[in-house]
């Protein structure tokens, strides 16, 4: 069966853009492939953070991922930093990695302008994240559109390490694209972001949904309810792709053309849509926070079957780097 490794920082409660860009997919992935879903607590820290929260950020994501169907059955989940053969292995790629190409990263371009001091871990992130993967050799990852240029660049730390050391024991993982690779926020301006206030917490209640729907960003050239909109630049359209029927969708977009609704009526068909497929995740929820005994058990586990798996691929790669083996 083909391996898929993805990871998701812990920020607390998932939203709806997590759910569609990445968790909706994991959820049917695993029907088909042996997956790997890392909660990556050691990219969070590459950024400042709340040492107080973290641990409780992690336990809420583990939640969020268990209650939206990740099943521990079928998927190896576990938290990055109980494996801690991700950073050695990271360690061992920094020697086949040009500093060079972590520069041209566009993400490092990007947040590196944002900081007085840039850390050394915002540069050598996309190590990290190579190490990730190929600590379970996977063949699949699923990427959002800003993660392609990481990838492309653990596909060349692969050719490096395999051509310096005259093996082909690293696979080049491949990217595996979702449909929903990139959801905007509430506000219509960026891609949805806790940091920004432009989600809906895949937790929220029904009327926090409609709280945050009620005055969320719609086609700016309708100024009041009997302007003509155009649904193709409206984001609650694309929203209402995800969560409404197909008749629906077509229902929308006709009255949003001919002004036969209001964005406030447009909005609330999408809401009560919302409402009523997270409607079973948040009892799922309930109860797991109900049980944390539970949450911990099912980490705990992921990381025994994460580690062994791990430790097998760094046995090799040590030998492979030559290495004197340790005493037994």
């Amino acid at each position: 069966m083909p391996r898929v490794f993805s990871g998701i920082q812990p920020s607390g409660e998932l939203h709806i853009g997590n759910y569609l860009g990445a968790v909706k997919n994991w959820v049917e992935l695993q029907q088909r492939y042996e997956c790997f879903i890392c909660i990556v607590d050691l990219h969070a820290i590459t950024q400042p953070y709340e040492a107080a929260e973290l641990a409780e950020r992690t336990l809420e994501m583990a939640v969020g991922l268990l209650a939206a169907g990740i099943d521990p059955e079928r998927t190896v989940l576990f938290v990055q930093s109980h494996v801690p053969e991700h950073a050695e292995l990271t360690w061992m790629l920094n020697s086949v990695t040009p500093v060079g190409d972590l520069e041209r990263m566009t993400q490092y371009k990007d947040k590196s302008q944002r900081v007085e001091s840039v850390p050394a871990a915002l540069l050598t992130y996309p190590i990290l994240m190579a190490a990730d993967i190929l600590l379970y050799r996977a063949d699949r990852v699923p990427v959002g559109e800003d993660q392609v240029q990481h990838l492309e660049l653990a596909r060349e730390i692969v050719r490096r390490f395999n051509h310096r050391y005259g093996t082909e024991f690293f696979p080049e993982p491949q990217p595996m694209l979702t449909a929903a690779a990139r959801i905007m926020g509430l506000d219509g301006q960026a891609k949805m972001s806790k940091s920004l206030g432009n989600t809906i917490g895949l937790l929220d209640s029904p009327e926090a949904i409609w709280e945050k729907l009620r005055p969320a960003m719609t086609d700016p050239a309708r100024k009041t309810r009997k302007d003509p909109g155009n649904p193709d630049i409206c984001n609650i359209y694309s929203l209402h792709k995800h969560f409404s029927t197909p008749e629906q969708v077509a229902t929308v977009a006709e009255r949003c053309r001919s002004a036969g609704w209001g964005c406030l009526d447009c909005k609330r068909v999408l809401a009560d849509n919302l409402i009523a497929e997270l409607a079973p995740i948040r009892e799922r929820a309930a109860a797991l926070k109900a049980n944390p005994g539970r949450v911990r058990e099912v980490l705990e586990a992921g990381a025994r079957r994460a580690r062994a798996e791990a430790r097998r691929t760094m046995d090799d790669v040590t030998r492979i780097m030559g290495f004197l083996p340790a005493a037994m």
